[in-house]
């Protein structure tokens, strides 16, 4: 399969119209690499993303501290089924619990 750095932005576009799902319209810009706030095109168009994956990506595209995380923890265990146990979700659950979640949470969702 070729790389998206040897295809043009147009070309990317082309090959999702022609075989992927067409459940929305995305806009017509073609992400190929982030860093931070910026994202660049495959011709090396560099954009700010205000959009930030719907809030997913926050604290910016490829943050070393959470690239490192991620990294760790694919060479542990890449993916634990809810079907099992494991060694981090109790404890995380319990941070969760105790922490004080109403600075996180939704206001008015009574």
């Amino acid at each position: 399969m070729a790389q998206s750095n040897t295809l043009t932005s147009q070309a990317l576009i082309n090959l999702e119209q022609e075989y992927a799902a067409h459940n929305y319209h995305p806009l017509p810009v073609v992400f190929a690499k982030a860093q931070g706030v910026h994202v660049w095109d495959p011709e090396g168009n560099k954009y700010m993303d205000f959009l930030s994956a719907y809030s997913a990506v926050n604290q910016g595209h490829c943050h070393p501290k959470i690239v490192k995380a991620l990294c760790d923890q694919a060479k542990t265990l890449t993916l634990n089924s809810r079907a099992f146990y494991n060694d981090i979700f109790g404890r995380y659950a319990k941070y969760v619990t105790e922490s004080d979640a109403r600075v996180s949470s939704p206001k008015s969702t009574d």
